[in-house]
Formats: C-alpha cells, structure tokens, sequence
C-alpha cells in the first residue's frame, strides 16, 4: 500500500494543474484555480487585475468611452469614478455605470483628473487613467465688423458662435487682437482697419488644448466720415438724419454731402391754387403751413431748406398780418437765395410782398412837409435784419466806449433817413410790370414790389458812416444805395454769422468760432463780401462745430425747437402721409401746442430772441424761451402721440412684425440703432443700459419698440443737439 504522505504528482481538478499533499487535499473545500506550488508551500491564486482604456484627454463638454478589462476573475464588473468619487462629479466631470465620461463645462483646478475603474470582486482592485481636460474646440456661426461712431477706421469686431472660453483670442488674417470675452457664445475685439476690404477672422481658445476655429470672411468698410460727425452734421444741416443719409454721408465724406447739397436745386412750394382745395376754403394758412412741411419732410435740398428756415426767423415776416399767399414766394426766396450773395438776400427780402406788407414798406408814401415815412421796415431791417443794435467786434462781442458803455449802430435821424429811401414801393401788376397808379391795390404775391418815382422822397439822406444818398434819386437808386450802405457795415458779418450759427450749430458759439466765420463772409478767399455757401460751410466744418464727432461730452449745441423736434421724429421714424390729398398741414396742429408754426411767429421778433439767456443762468440758449414746465409736459404728449401712431394725416409701423419690431428681440440691438438715428450712436452708457434694463421683460416686442423710442425722444440728452 502506498505512503499516503507521498506527494501526488500531476494530479488534475478540472481544468487546473495542480501540486497538493493529502493533507492540502483534505483542507481543500473544492477545486480552486490556483496553481500548487512546487516547492511545496501551498497553493498561489494569480490576482485579479484591472486595466483602463480610453482617450489620454476630452475636451469640456464632451464624452470619451472608457472600457475596463479584468483579468483573473470571472466578475468583470467595475464600479467607475472620477478622482475617487463614484460617478464623478460637475467639477470633474461625470462618468456612467457604462465608462462614458463627459467633461465638465470649465477646466477643473486639478487638471488632469482620473479615471478609475475598481473591480467589484475585489473592492481593493481598480485600474487607472490620467485623462487631460482641454478647452473646446471653437465654432464661429456668425461675425460682423461695425465702424466705431466716432473713428472712421475703428471696428468692433463681434464673433458669435461656440465653444469660447475665457482667454479666447480673435484672429485677423492670422494675426491675434487683443479680444474681449463676453460668453461662451460671443467674443469682440476692436480692429483698425486701414483700407475697405475682406479678411478672415478665427477664434483661438487657449490652453489645455488650444485649438483654432474655422476661418470666416469679414467685411470692413473704411468710410470718409464716422458715424458719429456724419450724424451729427445731418442733425445741423437738416431736418433730421435718416439712416440711409447718414451712412451716405459717412462714404462721400462731410465736405462732399456739403458740396453736393450747395448744388442741390430748392424745393419750390406751389401757389396755393385759386379757388383753393376745400381744407383752405375759408382759411388759407393751414394750406401754406401743408406745403412748408411736405417740402422740409421730403425735399432733397435739406440743407438749403435749413437755412432757409434759420433766415425765415431772424427775417421774420407772419401770417398773423401777411396773407399766406405771400409767404409761399418769400418761403421759396429764401430758398433760393439761402447759398447766394447776403446782399442778394436783403434786397430780395425788402422787396418781397410779404416783408412789405408785413412791415409796412408796402405803400409807404413820401413824406409831406413835417411828417416822416413810416420807420417800420427801415428800423426792423437794421436793428433785427442785418446790423443790430450796437456796434460789434468781429467776433460778437460788443464795442465799448470809454466808459464801458455799448455804442448804439444808428440813431433816430438815420431811422428816418433809410425809411425815406424806402417809400415809393407798390404791387406790381399782374405780369409783373410797374403799375399806373400808386398804390396799386391789386395784389401780385409771386413778384417783388415796383416803385413809382412819383411816390417816391427825393430828397437826400444821410445814412451810416457819413454815407449820403443824393437828392432826386429815383426809388431804385435810393434803396440799392441804402441797402449797400447797410452790407458795408462791419456789423453785418459777425451780427448774421452769429445768428446762423446759433439756429444751425450751437446756441452759445465762442467769440472765437464768429470770428472766423465772420472773416469768412467779409472775405470767402477770393475777395468776395457776403457769400452765403462759404459762410454756410464754414459754420458746419468749423472746429467748433466738429468739435463733439469725437468728444460727445463736448459742451455744445442747442435745444430742439419743436418744429425741429417733430420733423426729425417723423423723418427718422419713416412717417408716412396717407392723406388722399397729401395734406401736411395737420402737423401745425402738434407744433403750435408748443408754440410754433410755420411762419406764425407772433412778432418780428420770433418765436425766441436770439439773445435769451436762461434764468438763473449766464447761459444765452434762444429756444429755451420757449420751454416752461407746460412745454415740457406738452412734449412728453407730443412724444406719445408719436410712438402710439397719433398723429393725424400720418401713420408709421412700429408693431412686433416691423423692422424695429424683429430688431427688438435683441433689446440691445434695437437701443443702438436708436442711439444711431437719433443720438449720432452716442448715447450715454448709463442711459443705454436704463433703456435696455426696462424694455428687456416686456414680452410684446411692439410694445418694447414704443416704449424705448419714447424713453429716447423725451429724453433731455436728446431734446438738446449735441
């Protein structure tokens, strides 16, 4: 019988090759898969292992699949965590039962993290991967390059799109710039560019990872004017900028648009028909003040038509006194004469039948022995027309005599003497000839006054500065030689200049910015006196007047009058007439309840004088004259009537399916372009986060329309032309 003892040699359990002794085989419970060891110190089991693979690094937000193997185990399940923790977590990122692994949204403080799989098994088993978090991969969807408002060269480069992460960098045509981090979804950067052109744009995320987009082309269009001063010279130069004009403006440049406006033929208002439309029947005026507004609206000659209004209030003539009839040709004279000769424009204006009537030159007869002709024009011509009442420096500023008093420019005597060479003066006849008796009674409102001799004083005047119209002059000689004296004055320059400025420019210009526009109209370079375009020019190209193109704090301007302020609302709305008969004159309906309509001043001296100054203030600012607190709860009206479709005869769309209405998804969006038409894209930047602030909750996007339009017009940034 054999040793029982005795090693058992290449014994087999199932499948296992093993070496035992009986006394292993007796402590045995079963067959293990273990191996016997052959030196005869038992059995070694081989240990369970756990291997991971996947992707060495995942970018955020994205997934890698990891696998697990386990070896020497028949459990092959794991149990997978992300730096320790069972399932990962949103700092780490997180990974399923199944080993797919999805990044986090940002890089996490330790980066790289790992991946664990531990065998169920055997708990204190597990294998390991160091995975790499890297930034995303970048995706641009859309870009746009927009012109700084005040630089002709600067652009805001907005990228929209995906996948951005702080430290992202814009590319121009491979070049980085320095890029501004908004979101995820949006990063900007500002750009010079040189020249119009297309170049590519990329975004560049840093890294772990750094990786660059796909190119996308970019327009950039150098323009000749920024945004800003092309704005800012239409809100001068016309009845208010539109887009279309503005960016015109900015392609052709400031000195162009002013050079093609100079050449732009005047708008001429038609005589109001006899019998007239059935709106005027009983009344003309409204049917005047229609055409006046249908022409500023739309007539292509804006700035002719501006300054046209300017000399229409410092040359006041009214339908208070004057027929309507006869404001439609002294309206289209100014017209006319607004870039001709200054000398050209008194001696129109004295001879029109509307200033005659208005002031009395009409008729006036010659004086008997101890009596005077009428004083009214001859006092209101010197005194509000062309020289003032004291004598000036050429930059505005009065004379002073010794005891610092003012000079006075004229005396009674001289009154009376420019009032004589004025008389004589009747209606023409109907085809424009000199009528056979004086007056002619007959009215002809289309042409300029004629002067019979015989009604006419022959005598001689002294007028200014030693000057002395010869005795029997005819009327004509008389008032050329007196209308001469008077454009020599060196008051005419700086008195008028300062005036324009004021009506186009700023209320209260520097002494020095009259003094070179004063220079200008005494001599426009080529010796002439009085030439209306250089003058006109030189106003809206002086420094002074540029002055807030790049500086929008820059303290300037003037108050909105209200025929200004509803015209530029209208025009920069897009209003539209849907009268049957094209009747405007409705529109003097909402001016006149701020106090003005179309030559319906009150009295020669205009709606506001040109020398009022604010109380409690030094501030000279003519058409605060007109504001009060009536006024201004008027406009506040006014304004609401405007955004709320309430203006009689004119209708504009500003519902959710108009333009305005699909740019107002994007609150942001649609205050900017309102900042653009209405604020020369300089508003404030507290006032434009205000407006986006308030409009952004309201869900109706009509209504987010109406109401940031509103915010924007009754606001005193712009009530006040900067």
């Amino acid at each position: 019988m054999a040793d029982p003892t005795a090693p058992i040699r290449s014994r087999r359990c199932s499948s296992c090759l093993v070496n035992v002794s009986i006394s292993s085989l007796l402590a045995m419970a079963g067959c293990s898969s273990g191996t016997f060891n052959s030196s005869g110190g038992g059995v070694t089991t081989p240990s369970i292992t756990v291997t991971v693979s996947g992707s060495a690094d995942t970018r955020l937000g994205a997934t890698t699949q990891f696998t697990a193997t386990v070896a020497n185990s028949t459990n092959k399940t794991v149990t997978w965590q992300v730096n320790g923790i069972t399932g990962g977590s949103t700092a780490t990122g997180t990974i399923s039962s199944a080993g797919l692994y999805t990044a986090p949204e940002v890089v996490p403080s330790q980066n790289p993290v790992t991946i664990s799989a531990i065998s169920q098994a055997q708990p204190t088993v597990s294998g390991t991967l160091v995975e790499g978090i890297w930034n995303p991969i970048p995706v641009v969807t859309s870009e746009t390059a927009t012109a700084n408002s005040s630089s002709t060269t600067t652009f805001l480069i907005d990228i929209q799109g995906g996948g951005f992460v702080s430290g992202a960098t814009i590319q121009v045509s491979g070049s980085p710039v320095a890029t501004t981090f908004i979101s995820a979804t949006d990063v900007q950067a500002t750009y010079t560019a040189t020249t119009s052109g297309t170049a590519t744009v990329s975004v560049v995320n840093p890294n772990p990872g750094s990786a660059t987009s796909a190119s996308a082309n970019i327009q950039f269009t150098v323009y000749k004017a920024s945004l800003a001063s092309a704005a800012r010279l239409l809100d001068q130069a016309t009845f208010g900028p539109v887009l279309t004009d503005i960016q015109h403006v900015q392609t052709v440049g400031l000195d162009a648009y002013i050079t093609e406006q100079l050449g732009t033929a005047s708008t001429l208002l038609p005589d109001i028909t006899n019998p007239p439309p059935t709106i005027c029947a009983t009344n003309t005026i409204p049917c005047e003040q229609s055409e006046w507004w249908q022409t500023v609206l739309t007539g292509p000659d804006q700035l002719r038509q501006r300054v046209a209004f300017a000399l229409s209030e410092i040359m006041v003539i009214s339908t208070n006194s004057d027929n309507a009839s006869a404001v439609i040709p002294y309206q289209n004279m100014l017209a006319k004469d607004a870039f001709g000769n200054f000398l050209t424009v008194m001696k129109d204006v004295a001879l029109s039948t509307g200033m005659g009537a208005y002031l009395n030159m009409l008729d006036s007869y010659k004086p008997g022995n101890g009596q005077i002709a009428n004083e009214n024009f001859a006092r209101e011509n010197m005194q509000l027309f062309t020289i003032g009442l004291n004598l000036l420096n050429q930059d505005g500023t009065p004379q002073l005599d010794a005891s610092g008093n003012m000079i006075p420019t004229y005396t009674e005597a001289q009154v009376q003497a420019f009032a004589r060479a004025y008389t004589g003066w009747t209606y023409a006849t109907s085809t424009g000839g000199v009528p056979t008796k004086y007056p002619n009674t007959t009215p002809n409102y289309d042409s300029p006054m004629v002067a019979l001799d015989s009604a006419h004083d022959m005598t001689a005047k002294i007028l200014l500065n030693g000057t002395t119209l010869p005795a029997n002059q005819t009327a004509v000689t008389d008032l050329n030689g007196a209308l001469a004296n008077l454009f020599a004055h060196p008051n005419v320059g700086p008195f008028i200049c300062r005036q324009l400025i004021q009506h186009l420019v700023s209320s209260n210009p520097s002494a020095a910015y009259v003094n070179r526009v004063a220079a200008i109209f005494a001599n426009n370079g080529t010796g002439v006196r009085g030439d209306m375009a250089a003058v006109v020019r030189a106003i809206l190209e002086d420094t002074e007047a540029r002055a807030g193109d790049t500086n929008s704090s820059f303290d300037g301007g003037h108050l909105r009058e209200p025929m200004l302020y509803l015209a530029n609302v209208i025009r920069a709305l897009g209003f539209v007439n849907t009268d049957p008969n094209s009747y405007y004159g409705n529109l003097s309906n909402y001016s006149g309840n701020l106090s003005e309509k179309p030559y319906g001043s009150g009295s020669v001296f205009n709606f506001f004088p040109p020398g009022y100054v604010i109380p409690g203030t030094t501030n000279n600012a003519p058409e605060f004259a007109l504001e009060n607190t009536a006024s201004a709860i008027l406009r506040l009206t006014q304004a609401n009537s405007l955004v709320y479709n309430g203006i009689s005869s004119f209708s504009v769309n500003l519902s959710a399916t108009s333009p305005l209405g699909i740019m107002a998804a994007n609150p942001s969006n649609l205050v900017d372009y309102l900042g653009q038409i209405f604020m020369h894209g300089q508003m404030p930047t507290n006032m434009r986060t205000a407006i986006i602030s308030h409009i952004t909750p309201m869900t109706d996007m009509g209504e987010r329309v109406r109401v940031a339009i509103y915010l924007v017009i009754t606001s005193s940034q712009y009530k006040v032309i900067n």
